[in-house]
């Protein structure tokens, strides 16, 4: 980890990160752990750098070894109304609020913090810098990640489960064939234009 300065060195420190602005489909999720400084997890980085296992793995020991994780989410609906940077912030501060143990400061990765009513900075590239964050960042990484799976099973054809609703070549082609399903943020320009062309009997916005 790159050495950067933290106004708060007590052990409630809580990192927070969210993943999922950039897709095409499905909510955003974010992640806020404690990490328990007796029980350290070694392999810690930003979670965009960690093979698929390697987070699963990863995931599965800050589950068990955090001192506290939460889990916050905003809906396609909400980041259709609200936007998707007011999506992620939301996103962020219900992963806050789901924590087991209020944290004494929180550390957010961007430039960036919610509204809220907790002691807090913003870091840029901060799941490269802070352990915390980095550990936020793989465990959002890896429910998102589980969730376009079920999403795949749900609404089969669109290959949610490979591009996780990113705007592949794969997933941009089946979306101009089938047109948006439910899970489509249709706020999203390559979903608006889908929208644009008339309808045909394949399309699945409901």
């Amino acid at each position: 980890m790159k050495a950067v300065d933290i106004p708060y060195q007590g052990a409630l420190l809580a990192g927070v990160d969210e993943v999922g602005r950039g897709p095409l489909a499905g909510e955003v999720v974010a992640a806020a752990v404690i990490l328990d400084s007796d029980r350290p997890i070694e392999g810690l980085a930003d979670s965009k750098k960690l093979s698929a296992s390697r987070r699963e793995i990863l995931a599965d020991e800050i589950i068990a070894k955090a001192r506290g994780y939460g889990l916050g989410r905003a809906s396609v609906a909400e980041i259709d109304e609200i936007n998707i940077l007011q999506a992620s912030l939301l996103a962020m501060k219900r992963a806050a609020e789901a924590l087991t143990i209020r944290p004494e400061f929180v550390v957010v990765d961007g430039n960036r913090c919610p509204d809220w009513d907790l002691p807090s900075c913003s870091i840029v590239k901060g799941d490269s810098k802070v352990a915390a964050i980095s550990a936020a960042s793989i465990l959002a990484k890896v429910v998102r990640d589980r969730d376009m799976c079920a999403l795949d099973d749900l609404w089969p054809g669109y290959g949610f489960s490979a591009h996780k609703g990113y705007g592949t070549r794969q997933h941009l082609t089946a979306l101009a064939q089938l047109g948006p399903c439910p899970a489509h943020r249709i706020s999203f320009k390559p979903v608006t234009a889908c929208l644009q062309r008339p309808h045909r009997s394949t399309d699945r916005v409901t």
